[in-house]
C-alpha cells in the first residue's frame, strides 16, 4: 500500500517553482494591460500543478516500465524504480491526476470566456487535452517523443509559449507581439533545466538507446547548445523591456539572471555528470526568481 509520502516524492514537488513561472510571466503583464483576476489566477496555477505533478507521474512510470531509470541512473531515484509505487498504482494516479486537472482547467475556462466566447472555450478545451496528452506521451508509449529527441520543443511550447502567452489571453483575450519575447525567456530556461536534466542522464540514456538532445549532439556540443538557451532567454527578456520603453529600474529582473554566469562556468567545465544535479535546481530557481522579479516590477 502506497504511502502519503511516497506519492509526494513521485510528484517531485521542487519542480513546481519552474511550472509556475510561465502562469506569474503571463499574469504580470495582463495586470500591466490592466486586466486580472484573482479566480483565474489561482485556477490557473492549480491547472498547472495537475499538469506538472501529472508530467512527473508519466515520466516515472514511462522511464520505469521501459527500463531506463536502472542502477546505472545518475539522478534521484525514481518512486517505481525504487519500489515506492507499484506500476498499478501509479498508472491509477495518472489517471486520477489527469481527471482532476482537466475538471480544473475547465473551471478556469469557463470562468475566462464563459459560454458567450464559445469558439475560445474550446479552443481552450483542446489545448488543455493537449497538454495532458503531451505530459503522458513523453515518456510513455512506443511512439513517447522524449525518446526520440523531441522533448525540448515540447517543453518550449508547453511550458513557455503556452503557458505565458496563454496565460495572458485568458485574462486579455488579446494577444501582442510582445508577450512572447517573456514567453521565449520562460521556455528557454525551462528547456535548460531539460538539457541539464539529460546531459546529466547521457551515458545512461545512450545505454537504453532513449534518444535525446545530448545523446544526438554529445556532451560538448550539448554543453554549446546549453548556452545558446541561457543566452537566447536574456537576450528575449533584455527585448521585452528594451520594446517596452522600460525605465531603468523597469530591468530589474535581468539581474536575477546574472548568477547563470557561474552556474554555465561550472557547466562548461564539468567532468562528472552527476554533479550537474544541483545545477538544475539552479536553473529552476533562477527562473522563478525572475518571474517573481518580473511580477513585481509590471506590478509598480
Amino acid at each position: 500500500m502506497a504511502t502519503f509520502k511516497s506519492w509526494v516524492q513521485a510528484a517531485r514537488l521542487r519542480t513546481l517553482p519552474l511550472s509556475f513561472s510561465g502562469i506569474i510571466v503571463g499574469t504580470a503583464m495582463a495586470l500591466d494591460a490592466g486586466k486580472f483576476d484573482v479566480i483565474i489566477f489561482i485556477l490557473a496555477l492549480l491547472t498547472t500543478l495537475g499538469f506538472q505533478v501529472l508530467s512527473n507521474f508519466a515520466n516515472d512510470y514511462g522511464d520505469g516500465i521501459k527500463g531506463t531509470d536502472n542502477a546505472d541512473r545518475v539522478g534521484p531515484k525514481r518512486a517505481l524504480q525504487s519500489g515506492l509505487l507499484t506500476e498499478t498504482e501509479l498508472k491509477n494516479g495518472m489517471i486520477l491526476t489527469a481527471l482532476l486537472t482537466l475538471f480544473v482547467a475547465v473551471i478556469l475556462i469557463y470562468v475566462a470566456f464563459g459560454t458567450e466566447n464559445l469558439g475560445y472555450f474550446v479552443l481552450f478545451l483542446l489545448l488543455g487535452i493537449a497538454s495532458i496528452a503531451a505530459a503522458i506521451k513523453y515518456t510513455v508509449g512506443q511512439s513517447a517523443y522524449g525518446y526520440k529527441a523531441m522533448g525540448d520543443l515540447f517543453v518550449l511550447l508547453f511550458f513557455g509559449l503556452l503557458s505565458v502567452a496563454g496565460s495572458f489571453f485568458l485574462y486579455t483575450q488579446s494577444l501582442t507581439p510582445l508577450v512572447f519575447l517573456p514567453a521565449f525567456t520562460i521556455g528557454l530556461l525551462s528547456t535548460a533545466v531539460l538539457n541539464l536534466n539529460n546531459m546529466r542522464d547521457l551515458i545512461s540514456d545512450k545505454n537504453v538507446n532513449k534518444i535525446t538532445v545530448p545523446v544526438l549532439l554529445g556532451a560538448e556540443k550539448a554543453k554549446r547548445y546549453h548556452a545558446f538557451l541561457l543566452s537566447g532567454a536574456y537576450a528575449t527578456a533584455f527585448l521585452y523591456f528594451y520594446f517596452s520603453n522600460a525605465l531603468w529600474w523597469q530591468y530589474a529582473p535581468l539581474l536575477a539572471l546574472i548568477p547563470l554566469l557561474g552556474h554555465f562556468a561550472r557547466v562548461k567545465m564539468n567532468k562528472t555528470p552527476s554533479l550537474l544535479d544541483p545545477e538544475l535546481k539552479k536553473v529552476a530557481l533562477t527562473t522563478f526568481f525572475f518571474s517573481v522579479l518580473f511580477f513585481l516590477v509590471l506590478l509598480f
